[in-house]
């Protein structure tokens, strides 16, 4: 790959990452509902998993989701399963959300839960098996190689990004949660974010 392409790939990934999404509404939510470190951890995790998509996508894993719709089915309604499950949490341990600038929920579990949001949904799969492609130079032995470094690049601008969306987000937060009123809706808010985003993956098709 010559530099030009990586510059090209660099700039496209910056481009879809910056773009309006879940994925960017969600690491808002956070940050402002929990505070810039929860929404940063959260953010890291959900980033890590796309190592587990670029690695798929550079071994062919990912091709069973365009072959399988079996296989589409169950990782689609399990990661919509779990997003319902953390709007349902969300609601029952309201109590427990501290509208404040921190959160005292252990950063591994924060990790873990954007992690899993990220690894679960079938449509980031397809994206990289789709994307990756396109910037990588064939009739080579290291096509792998190309898509794994790709890979790499695209996560490393998502987590600045994402982590800058979280800390400005928490400033917001830190802001408005210091006025109950207007605190109070924010578990609503966190677990409507939840929901939608549940519930907009289980409608997904291929």
């Amino acid at each position: 790959m010559t530099l030009s392409t990586l510059l090209y790939f660099l700039g496209a990934s910056v481009a879809l990452t910056l773009a309006p999404g879940p994925d960017n509404i969600f690491v808002m939510t956070q940050g402002i509902a929990r505070g810039r470190k929860p929404a940063i951890v959260t953010a890291l995790g959900m980033c890590s998993g796309i190592s587990v998509h670029t690695t798929a996508a550079a071994f062919g894993i990912s091709a069973v989701f365009y072959s399988s719709v079996v296989a589409f089915n169950v990782v689609k309604y399990a990661g919509a399963a779990y997003l319902l499950y953390l709007a349902w949490k969300t609601l029952k341990e309201r109590s427990s959300v501290r509208l404040s600038a921190a959160d005292d929920r252990p950063a591994a579990a924060l990790f873990k839960r954007g992690f899993i949001m990220n690894v679960l949904n079938p449509k980031v799969a397809m994206f990289f098996l789709a994307f990756l492609p396109q910037f990588v130079t064939t009739g080579t032995d290291h096509v792998p190689f190309q898509m794994l470094l790709l890979g790499l690049i695209f996560m490393v601008q998502a987590v600045i990004i994402f982590s800058l969306i979280g800390y400005f987000a928490g400033s917001i937060g830190s802001f408005i949660l210091t006025r109950p009123r207007i605190a109070k809706y924010f578990d609503w808010l966190t677990a409507g974010v939840f929901a939608s985003l549940g519930m907009r993956l289980a409608l997904a098709e291929r």
